[in-house]
């Protein structure tokens, strides 16, 4: 039996291994590509690694670590932050999304809130909700420009004010909405929560320590017992009908760096740090054929068939017949 045991060991550790950074919103998604490439190629071990995508852009353009495939839940990270720093040169986007506001049954005045009177909600004294580090994170971003857009849409200017700028450190002017270097020590933490990924907030939620969360919808339908405000489609980023409109919000960073209100869209790239390049191009070309969308479109990510690509002349070959150019 001991010899037994230990010859599993190595052939275990004979597995190549595939490594995945993604955006914290894929984890759900990607651990069922992860079963579906094993099964495929069993003498293959895919690690993912989820986290907010634009600490999941830096682990690779500051921290040095070289994953196989990046992931992230705004397609423009991909050029703006990897492409100067010699870290991709081309980018696809595959999967939709939009914003919504998550709550459960243990959340305050869940029979009462509405697409109309949501924000009203979020500022009664004894509610609390939460959203990630915009920082960190383009869930946490998208949260503050949701916020900002609902001024226009509902008429109602003193809707960022009540909801962000009087419990945080996150301020706007002229529609540019600026972040702290660091938003520690600025959180009203009776009112809102704020956590690097918006998955280490689901947790919070479900557990009532807040009553309601900025999220994806894709993550609050792959979460049971968890509902959600549909918020309109000219403040939820989920339509290009109202690109323009999301397009006149700003935020900026503490590292300087500008995001655009835009559409949601996600991006995926095979980076120069890449140990496993045919794997990896296999593990996309799953992801862009039929089993990668059935996975994204079941967990509430609308995918994009075909896929839009950008500087599509320098992917992969197996790569090319599988998107467009954007």
């Amino acid at each position: 039996m001991v010899i037994l045991v230990a010859f599993q060991g190595c052939m275990n550790e004979e597995k190549k291994v595939l490594n995945v950074y993604h955006a914290g919103s894929l984890s759900i998604p990607f651990d069922e590509m992860k079963k579906k490439f094993e099964e495929e190629y069993p003498d293959v071990e895919v690690r993912n690694e989820g986290a907010g995508s634009v600490a999941t852009v830096r682990k690779v353009t500051e921290q040095g670590q070289e994953p196989d495939v990046v992931a992230v839940a705004d397609y423009t990270l991909i050029p703006s932050l990897m492409y100067e720093e010699d870290k991709a040169d081309w980018t696809v986007r595959f999967a939709r999304n939009r914003m919504v506001l998550a709550y459960t049954d243990q959340s305050r005045y869940k029979d009462e809130i509405s697409t109309d009177n949501w924000y009203d909600v979020l500022d009664l004294n004894d509610v609390k909700y939460g959203f990630s580090n915009p920082n960190d994170d383009p869930c946490g971003y998208r949260s503050q420009m949701v916020t900002l857009l609902a001024e226009g849409h509902y008429d109602n200017r003193y809707i960022f004010d009540d909801l962000v700028e009087n419990h945080t450190g996150i301020s706007i002017e002229d529609n540019n909405i600026s972040l702290p270097s660091s938003l520690q020590g600025t959180i009203d933490t009776d009112e809102v929560m704020v956590r690097s990924a918006e998955v280490d907030l689901m947790g919070a939620l479900e557990g009532g320590e807040i009553d309601y969360l900025y999220i994806y919808q894709s993550v609050a339908e792959q979460h049971e017992g968890v509902d959600f405000v549909q918020l309109p489609e000219p403040i939820d980023l989920s339509s290009v009908q109202y690109a323009d409109d999301y397009g006149e919000v700003t935020l900026t960073r503490a590292s300087g760096e500008i995001s655009v209100g835009k559409p949601i869209v996600y991006g995926i790239t095979i980076p120069s740090t890449v140990q496993e390049k045919e794997l990896a191009v296999e593990y996309v070309k799953m992801l862009l054929e039929e089993t990668g969308q059935d996975i994204m479109d079941s967990n509430g990510n609308p995918p994009i068939v075909p896929a839009k690509g950008y500087n599509v002349q320098k992917m992969p070959s197996e790569l090319k017949e599988l998107v467009e150019e954007a």
